[in-house]
């Protein structure tokens, strides 16, 4: 395996004139960032539409795209939209929070003046990406204009007739929709055309894209109303049970997630071809897909429907490897890492080493008593290296609250100094660790302190909204990077061979040998 890093930063998290981050011109020069710093990876959290909560990892569809990431002024480059259409919306105040609630007002108002105005184009483009996506994009067309029909309820909340899928409900709404089934088919065919160029740039340049994918879909998705044999649901298609995680030393309740488990001898008897259609759907828009809660398929945990908390459960049976053995059959070897963080029993760790995919290691876990897996010296080389996730504090923020002891041994460890910066150290702790693979928040690249965190597990509101500033992301911060990335045999391999590098500059190692040999 050949030694890599990269930047873990979502699209949202991007700068922008327009709310939140787009595809658009940024997005690129994100890119050129990271070529800069001699990185190979860019991670992105999942890309499917944001609900209730804001959550990337609560979505309306497992194949659907956030409309939220289209970039206005591109469509304003292909005449879909003029100026004037977007620039004086109130998008929110604060250039480096997301305003969820201004967003969802003002942002499909313009999808929706660029979705009347394409009507005078070319549509052939459009008419062959609906026939292409047609086994997931119908449903969920239709799914978004029913839900917009009755107000934005949950289709368990519409009438019994669409919410059962008869026949004739589905043909009467397809008929009196088709203008709202239309705006939502365009959307994704935008979402899709502006990511794929993205990407194309991203891999032209050296630079692959890790996704990720929640392990469970919403309720509230067109998934589950679509495909109602695949999940654990009544004969009224209400679930029977939720997903989440016991109580533990962290939570008394444990974690109510509250996704519906699936029926997983039903996706057998089909050869699990809901799942290989999925992997197959993100190997289209990654390149390395990151799965959430990995332990899930050898065994997973189930509440019964409407518990108010995850204490009463119990543990079932998964498809173990079963699932990855058919993925693999009908995908060939994919690129796949399992998130195998929390209680890891030795069923699980058999089933992620039959896969042979790669686990994680996350540093801020590494300084509490005995010798822990998370500390670099301990690092398989078939393991993915962070600072820390999205659900994690950033590093400074660990650092300032973490206990005495903890805080101590992470000093002595990694001989970190202010001098050299707190952040800094643990970078440097992952880069040059055994791991094939490192990975660093944006936030921890950037030294930034708890304001900066992307979401606190199992709470509500005020998460998902971290922005980067455009100042921040610049030449001189490539720079160090690339240093930090040469010195631990990291380097972009593409880039190196291409010739294609940051000018090289002495000051970073002149600067740290003078303060070693005052």
């Amino acid at each position: 395996m050949e030694r890599s890093s990269g930047i873990l930063m979502h699209i949202s998290s991007l700068p922008s004139k327009y709310g939140i981050g787009t595809f658009g011109k940024e997005a690129f020069e994100f890119v050129d960032f990271l070529k800069k710093g001699g990185q190979e990876y860019w991670q992105i959290l999942p890309l499917g539409q944001t609900s209730y909560g804001d959550s990337p990892y609560q979505s309306f569809s497992a194949f659907a795209g956030n409309p939220y990431f289209i970039d206005f002024d591109i469509l304003e480059e292909e005449g879909l939209l003029s100026k004037e259409d977007y620039v004086n919306l109130d998008y929110g105040l604060d250039e480096n929070k997301v305003d969820y609630a201004k967003l969802f007002i003002n942002r499909y108002k313009v999808l929706r003046k660029a979705f009347e105005n394409s009507k005078n184009e070319n549509i052939e483009e459009f008419k062959k990406f609906k026939l292409e996506n047609k086994f997931w994009l119908e449903d969920y067309s239709l799914y978004m204009a029913v839900k917009n029909h009755f107000k934005l309820v949950s289709w368990q909340e519409w009438d019994d007739d669409i919410r059962l899928r008869k026949k004739s409900a589905l043909e009467h709404y397809r008929t009196i929709l088709e203008e709202e089934i239309e705006y939502w088919s365009f959307l994704q065919y935008l979402f899709f055309k502006q990511w794929n160029r993205l990407k194309k740039y991203a891999n032209d340049n050296g630079i692959k894209i890790i996704g990720d994918i929640p392990i469970y879909v919403a309720e509230d998705s067109a998934d589950v109303w679509s495909n109602p044999k695949y999940f654990n649901l009544d004969e009224n298609l209400v679930p029977k049970t939720v997903a989440g995680v016991p109580p533990d030393a962290f939570t008394e309740d444990g974690q109510l997630w509250g996704n519906p488990i699936y029926n997983w001898d039903n996706l057998e008897k089909d050869g699990y071809s809901w799942w290989i259609d999925r992997m197959r759907e993100s190997f289209k828009l990654y390149d390395v897909v990151r799965i959430d809660h990995f332990r899930g398929f050898e065994s997973y945990y189930e509440v019964p429907y409407g518990n108010k908390t995850a204490k009463i459960g119990k543990w079932k049976k998964g498809p173990d490897v079963k699932l990855f053995n058919a993925i693999k059959d009908a995908l060939g070897e994919v690129k796949i890492i399992a998130e195998d963080l929390g209680y890891m029993t030795e069923a699980v760790i058999k089933m992620r080493e039959a896969t042979g995919f790669p686990g994680m290691r996350i540093l801020q876990f590494a300084f509490g008593d005995g010798d822990s897996q998370d500390l670099p010296h301990n690092y398989p080389e078939n393991c993915v290296a962070y600072t820390g996730t999205h659900d994690n504090e950033t590093i400074m923020g660990w650092y300032n609250s973490v206990g005495e002891k903890e805080r101590k041994k992470a000093i002595k460890y990694l001989n970190l100094t202010y001098d050299e910066g707190i952040a800094q150290g643990m970078l440097r702790g992952i880069w040059g660790s055994k791991a094939y693979l490192a990975i660093a928040t944006m936030q921890d690249l950037l030294s930034l302190g708890k304001e900066a965190r992307m979401n606190i597990p199992s709470t509500l509101g005020g998460n998902w909204t971290w922005r980067a500033s455009r100042k921040d992301i610049n030449d001189k911060l490539a720079e160090k990077l690339f240093e930090m990335t040469k010195l631990y045999g990291r380097l972009n391999k593409f880039k190196f061979e291409k010739e294609i590098l940051v000018e090289e500059k002495d000051e970073f190692k002149e600067d740290n040998i003078a303060k070693l040999t005052k």
